[in-house]
């Protein structure tokens, strides 16, 4: 069963919705987004999935499933859930940015920007509408999409999410000098998170900063909270097999099981 099906409702769970204290909506939203900043995206998106269980009227629930399915790789679901999101939210700005997004990954990059020109023009000023259209916009090859990024993170400056978000977006379009900046303001504004660390050790290895990307990747296995299988478990997949050999050489260094 795909992350898709998981998503959709039937008449029985929305009356049973409808006796959902309104708080629980709340509590869902609040631990989906500390699942994204441990940088546990199928969490995060069972999470964001019960808010929307428990209100289906909240918009935010809605956008949040599918950028966790961006974040998973999931794009053509990302589109499909958008579309059945915009059903009931055809003006929501964070919607909109999402399926800018989600079709920009998808490789149509003139739908992209429309989307993404109908969530600013929405007043979408939030730091995720800048976020997604400077995502569309370097899938698009074009230079102006750094001017999106710094509008993101100047409404959300003390915030570690948003240029570690940044640092993710240049790393999936391989803009690698850029994504490494974004990844070092980041961990300025917050050193004790793992997930900071190992985008940084990524940036670093692709960049063939051996050295120092073994030395942030020691920090990340040191700071998340369920050591080396934390990192396995939500990032191993997306590395190369260099990167794997290498992290096997890590784990061996530190005393843990090959």
């Amino acid at each position: 069963m795909s992350r898709f099906e998981n998503l959709e409702f039937d008449e029985a769970a929305r009356r049973d919705q409808a006796q959902t204290p309104r708080a629980d909506e709340a509590l869902w939203l609040e631990e989906a987004d500390a699942a994204l900043r441990a940088g546990d995206f199928e969490q995060a998106l069972r999470l964001f999935s019960r808010a929307a269980e428990a209100n289906p009227e909240l918009s935010a629930a809605w956008s949040g499933q599918i950028r966790m399915l961006i974040e998973l790789g999931e794009f053509k679901e990302a589109s499909v859930w958008a579309d059945k999101a915009l059903e009931r939210f055809p003006r929501d700005p964070e919607l909109l940015a999402a399926k800018a997004v989600a079709v920009g990954r998808l490789g149509d990059g003139k739908a992209a920007l429309a989307f993404s020109d109908a969530a600013i023009a929405e007043a979408g000023e939030s730091p995720y509408v800048w976020l997604a259209r400077g995502d569309v916009l370097l899938g698009r090859g074009e230079n102006r999409a750094e001017y999106c990024f710094t509008r993101a993170l100047t409404r959300a400056a003390h915030d570690w999410l948003w240029p570690w978000l940044a640092s993710r977006i240049h790393y999936f379009h391989r803009k690698l000098s850029l994504a490494l900046k974004f990844v070092r303001q980041a961990l300025t504004l917050d050193s004790a998170q793992p997930v900071v660390w190992f985008q940084l050790g990524r940036c670093q290895m692709a960049l063939g900063m051996t050295a120092a990307a073994e030395e942030s990747y020691v920090q990340a296995r040191q700071l998340a909270p369920l050591g080396t299988a934390w990192i396995e478990r939500h990032e191993l997949g997306e590395a190369p097999a260099a990167w794997a050999r290498w992290w096997t050489k890590v784990r061996i260094l530190l005393g843990a099981e090959p």
